[in-house]
């Protein structure tokens, strides 16, 4: 394993594009800290965004890691590109005559996507505990450590996700269309969702969408601002309800599991049957 992941980081970091997106990837989830100085004057209304609660523990958990989802595409780039780079400067095709198996080299692709996102999610829990430790009203240990399942769902979320990235990477071999393909993916299953609508009803549409695998891993961390109590009094003096479930079940992570197994298995049969 060692060995797979030194020659899988030195074909990144030798490559200047790859390099640059990846730090690009880690400032910006540290600069989720800079949410925290943002303030709004509206006429004698003065208020800055920290203290609307958002880095409040347990809150800081669900707005940190589904802000920190958003930018997932930067190291998407650096998944599609890397496999696009395999073909085009032919390391690919040089790395199995030097000896390295085909199921050798799409393990070395996995653990270099476990990699990114283990290292995204430690990092996304360092950043969140220092905001949180400095902005928070609730500083209890029992509350700083609750709702943590959101990283363990960040972590499964990054890896579905660049597990598919890794398989349109092979299928295609240009990291633009790949990228395309992520895209047209997303809209084919909105399409699909409202088709779904159209013979049922809303209910049944969700119930079969669920198993989608864009829509699976953007269900595993769902948009926590309906959660915030100053959104919910909004909603409720404009005639609104908000009611939302927010929590995360053990069956949501394991259709993302099952789909990042599939990704890496089609990824591996795929190679097997190309002819190089």
């Amino acid at each position: 394993m060692k060995r797979l992941l030194q020659i899988e980081f030195q074909k990144i970091f030798l490559n200047r594009a790859s390099r640059l997106l990846t730090i690009s990837y880690f400032i910006l989830l540290t600069a989720i800290a800079l949410i925290a100085s943002i303030e709004f004057d509206i006429g004698q209304i003065h208020f800055r965004i920290a203290d609307q609660g958002i880095f409040n523990f347990p809150y800081i958990w669900h707005f940190n890691t589904w802000v920190a989802a958003l930018l997932k595409l930067f190291l998407a780039i650096v998944i599609v590109s890397m496999m696009a780079n395999e073909y085009s400067y032919r390391t690919l095709k040089q790395n199995l005559i030097d000896g390295l198996s085909k199921k050798e080299f799409i393990l070395s692709k996995f653990y270099t996507v476990v990699v990114f996102a283990g290292v995204s999610t430690i990092f996304v829990f360092i950043v969140s505990l220092v905001l949180g430790l400095i902005f928070s009203d609730f500083t209890e240990f029992s509350i700083i450590f609750s709702d943590l399942e959101y990283l363990a769902a960040f972590f499964v979320k990054l890896c579905g996700f660049f597990s598919l990235c890794l398989l349109l990477g092979i299928w295609v071999k240009r990291s633009a269309f790949a990228l395309g393909f992520l895209i047209l993916l997303s809209i084919a299953e909105g399409i699909a969702y409202l088709f779904i609508r159209t013979q049922s009803d809303s209910k049944w549409a969700d119930s079969i969408s669920q198993f989608f695998p864009m829509t699976a891993m953007s269900n595993l961390i769902k948009e926590p601002f309906s959660r915030l109590s100053g959104v919910k009094t909004l909603a409720n003096q404009v005639g609104e309800e908000l009611v939302k479930d927010h929590q995360i079940y053990l069956w949501q992570i394991a259709i993302v599991l099952v789909w990042t197994a599939f990704f890496v298995w089609a990824s591996y049969r795929l190679l097997e049957k190309r002819d190089l």
